[in-house]
Parts: structure tokens; sequence; C-alpha cells
């Protein structure tokens, strides 16, 4: 692949964990804290090209007002990593959108289409289908398979988070991974050269299907990014301006409302 003038806008929608950040009813002093940094909804990000459309990947519970809070005028497409609440239950929100544009374009797994299938079934019914619902067209992902938007080239990058099937994304430089606890090394040769990377990292502690501060940390140096993002956090990392201060001069802790731009490959 050969560069373009052509600039990739990536906006984190999202930076937190499933409960997000204030949890409900919490007195911990990160969910009672004044940096808006350190107010976090559900991890999303939305991929933006100069002409070409604008995609979010995941859409959770939080994704109306996140929306809402960035003028989302169209949307072109739904990329899903893996069936949990916090990365689809905010489907039913892309009615505004199909009422515009009509079918919206999804694209996951096989399994993670079937999921949503189940329990969205009024948006995937083929008849006697209620007025009011949105409709979608299901583009299935499949390992080791690039596809394309528009006309950008995807690469799905196959994870695991504990035991689940999960899939990052690679779009030209770009690369997003969340959700996830071991990627193989046939995997991880998919990420070589790429030049900005997003990768989950949940807590200081060790957790049994997400990254770490520190296993996400020996995972950029593996990839070697030019520059990192962590996301996916929960308020047990730490208040953001202190962790921030400890991370390598290439990585940060994204937060929400965090837009990066590259150049596409």
């Amino acid at each position: 692949m050969t560069k373009t003038d052509q600039l990739l806008k990536i906006t984190f929608l999202g930076t937190g964990t499933s409960q997000g950040i204030p949890v409900i009813g919490s007195k911990h002093p990160v969910c009672l804290s004044p940096d808006p940094r350190d107010k976090r909804l559900r991890v999303s990000v939305m991929v933006e090209t100069e002409n070409d459309g604008i995609y979010v990947i995941d859409c959770g519970p939080d994704f109306r007002q996140q929306m809402l809070r960035h003028n989302v005028q169209r949307l072109d497409g739904i990329l899903f990593t893996h069936e949990h609440a916090d990365h689809t239950a905010g489907i039913d929100d892309i009615r505004p959108f199909f009422f515009r544009q009509g079918d919206i374009p999804i694209y996951a797994h096989p399994r993670v289409a079937d999921s949503l299938r189940r329990r969205f079934d009024y948006i995937f019914a083929d008849e006697n289908r209620y007025p009011g619902a949105p409709a979608v067209m299901v583009n299935t992902v499949q390992k080791g398979q690039s596809f394309q938007l528009g006309p950008h080239w995807v690469m799905p990058i196959d994870a695991r988070h504990n035991r689940l099937q999960v899939f990052g994304y690679r779009i030209g430089d770009f690369a997003y991974l969340t959700d996830i606890k071991t990627v193989d090394p046939a995997e991880m040769q998919r990420l070589e050269g790429v030049e900005v990377l997003v990768v989950n990292a949940l807590r200081q502690e060790a957790h049994h299907s997400h990254f770490n501060l520190e296993e996400a940390l020996e995972f950029i140096r593996q990839v070697r990014p030019e520059r990192a993002y962590l996301t996916h956090i929960s308020h047990m990392m730490g208040f953001h301006a202190e962790v921030e201060q400890h991370l390598p001069e290439n990585v940060h802790l994204a937060y929400d409302n965090l837009t990066i731009t590259l150049r596409h490959a």
C-alpha cells in the first residue's frame, strides 16, 4: 500500500469499561474526580476519512449520547468487535440514521451477527416489520479476510477475550483492539508497521479477560507503533493525570472526545 494525502480522523467516543466512570453509586475517588478526562462513557471510536464516510467501532449503551455530543449527521457503518452489551446495546439508536439513509451496514463475526439477531430480532425481521424499527445490512467478517469500507481496506485482527473470540481492526496505519487478553503471533504480524495503535488496559492489577496496564505496555513494545493510546479503562486504573505521568513517551491514556489524525495508507 502507498501513502495518500488523505487524513484519517479518529474520535474517542468512549474510553470506559462496561460500567463507565463514574460507576453508579460509587464513592471511589476516581468516580468523584472533577477532571473531565476521568469521566468515561462505554468504549467506542469513530473513524472518518475526508470524503469517504463515517464509521464507528462498537455501539454501546451510550451510543445516542455520543452521537449527539459530536453532532454526527450520518453513519456509513458499524464494525463490531464482539457481542457483549457494552459494545452492542446501543444498536436500536441507529434509527435516526436509518430513517434518513436506509439500512445501515454492519460488520461482524457470524457469531456476533447471530447474537444480535436473537437479542434484537425486530431489527433483523424480514416479515411483519414494526414500522419504527431500524434495519441493517449484515456483512460477515472472517479471520484473515480483509474487506472494504468505501475505498479503504480493513484487516480484522483475531484475538481472545479470555476464551471468547474478538476482532480488532486495522485500517491503513491505524489499529484498534479492545477487550483482548491474548493475540496469536500470526495475528501480531498483521500489526507490523502500524503508526497508531489503540489497545485496552483495564486497570493496574491483573484481570482474567483484559490486559492490565503492564500487559498492555508489553503488547505495545512488541508491536512498536509510533503512538499508542490506552482505552477500556476502569476507575481502578487511577486518576488520568497521575497515570499519564508514568507512561512511556509515545503512550497515552485516551479520554472521551480526544481526536487524533494520521495520514491514511
